[in-house]
């Protein structure tokens, strides 16, 4: 079997990205729009918005993470946000979402971020494990609110 590679994304694997990205997007219930998701990954590495970790084995795409950058106030610190994690079913259960999490991890930590963030739905028992079997801890500190635009 071939080694599964993580690496960091670049603008030439926009193409690669931008069905999983869809698939993403549909896993959360939204319409397929490969159009939309390829414009709205190009923006983020045309204006240097966002990292992403793409794993492969081969050629064949299996998962992507992607980290917003933010900044802590009162830490006075960079940090970034876990925004999303998709592993393509036939991937799943490989250890490939624990890898990108880990290579997530090393790139904040290696940029001098003092942490990561990340939400996941109140349902999703499956990813609620991951994090937690990863070291990722629950905020009982602060609760989060939306203001809806």
């Amino acid at each position: 079997m071939k080694p599964i590679t993580i690496r960091q994304a670049v603008l030439s694997d926009l193409d690669a990205l931008a069905p999983l990205f869809d698939s993403y997007r549909q896993f959360y219930g939204r319409a397929s729009d490969i159009t939309a998701a390829r414009e709205f990954l190009l923006n983020r590495f045309q204006q240097e918005e966002s990292v992403l970790f793409l794993a492969s084995q081969e050629e064949k795409r299996l998962g992507f993470t992607q980290l917003y950058p933010s900044f802590s106030s009162v830490s006075l610190a960079r940090t970034f946000l876990l925004n999303d994690l998709f592993v393509i079913p036939e991937g799943r259960r490989k250890g490939i979402a624990t890898r990108l999490l880990s290579v997530a991890a090393d790139y904040a930590r290696g940029v001098n971020a003092i942490r990561l963030s990340l939400s996941t739905e109140v349902t999703n028992a499956t990813a609620q494990a991951l994090y937690e079997s990863a070291g990722w801890k629950q905020d009982t500190q602060f609760l989060v609110y939306h203001f809806q635009l």
